[in-house]
């Protein structure tokens, strides 16, 4: 059985959203945060050496990172569910959507969210170009919903809960403003049951 290893407040919610959907069994040690210097615990480094939420281990296997963990998990699966078929162009575009999510859209997101947390008396260097990105990958993203229920295609994937995980710490941070169709498709997101059970864990 999976062990995932829980930080709060990180994007470790994706692994136990994606098991809700499978309906796999796991088990699940949460990890806390230091709360004066936000920093993750020594007990999560003794998992892996780079003290980062998600960590999964399975017998043998301790891996990192959300997008080979979603991959580890669905090849665990007899079928394709959640995954389209790989002879199929909605394929292509799950993969697509399943690496933007840690690639291009989360070095600005999370740039804002650093940034957010400091003191500020002015703009930075780096502020031209976090919102040059947010509206590049914004746009993107909001003009593929436009002609898309789902990232890959008309059928939900691991890559909208990859993807939704991140849009949440956007909207979060007041980032969606003018996004319809980006709000219209958190809130159906966050209408799964499997979602709903994986928001129980901080």
């Amino acid at each position: 059985m999976i062990t995932i290893h829980h930080l709060n407040k990180s994007r470790s919610k994706r692994v136990i959203w994606l098991l809700e959907e499978l309906e796999m069994p796991y088990n699940i040690v949460e990890h806390q945060r230091d709360p004066m210097t936000n920093l993750s615990p020594e007990s999560l480094k003794l998992i892996h050496p780079l003290a980062k939420a998600p960590v999964i281990v399975d017998g043998d296997v301790t891996l990192c990172e959300s997008g080979a963990i979603m991959e580890y998990i669905l090849n665990q699966v007899p079928s394709n569910t959640l995954r389209p078929n790989v002879d199929s162009d909605a394929y292509y575009h799950y993969l697509e959507w399943l690496h933007f999510a840690e690639g291009s859209l989360s070095l600005p997101v999370i740039s804002s969210l650093i940034m957010s947390m400091e003191t500020r008396d002015g703009t930075k260097p780096l502020d031209g170009y976090i919102a040059k990105e947010l509206q590049l990958d914004l746009s993107y993203i909001e003009n593929t919903l436009r002609v898309r229920r789902y990232f890959s295609g008309d059928c939900f994937s691991a890559a909208d809960i990859m993807m939704t995980v991140m849009l949440e710490i956007a909207e979060n941070l007041g980032l969606l403003e003018n996004r319809p169709k980006i709000i219209d498709y958190l809130a159906s997101m966050k209408q799964r049951q499997a979602y709903q059970k994986a928001t129980r864990f901080g």
